[in-house]
């Protein structure tokens, strides 16, 4: 009996841990760039966008396909940077279960 309340111990601390890297994981911040900085895109959370900056140099009448193009590479950049920072906290929180399958458990990075 000492084996199964240790284990749900550790299952409830585990518990916790995963919690508390989701809340870290809704505050982690990234920034993305494209066009060697050209255009800067913030990412908070699971994705939402908290800033956008656009260098002057690309704001021309009537050439709007590259500033779309360089938004949308920066965009994916932070969110790359941003699922890279998620993903390890996860990982950390997983601790010893972190890749393990178990069946009928979602599997922890």
């Amino acid at each position: 009996m000492k084996d199964l309340n240790a284990l749900m111990q550790q299952a409830q601390a585990m518990q916790q841990k995963l919690q508390d890297a989701q809340a870290k994981m809704a505050e982690t911040t990234a920034e993305g760039s494209s066009g060697g900085g050209l255009v800067v895109i913030g990412l908070k959370g699971p994705g939402e966008v908290t800033s956008v900056k656009i260098d002057d140099s690309l704001m021309v009448p009537g050439d709007t396909e590259i500033l779309s193009d360089l938004i949308v590479a920066a965009h994916a950049d932070a969110k790359r940077k941003l699922d890279a920072v998620n993903a390890e906290l996860m990982r950390e929180a997983a601790g010893p279960m972190a890749g393990m399958n178990i069946p009928g458990m979602p599997k922890l990075f």
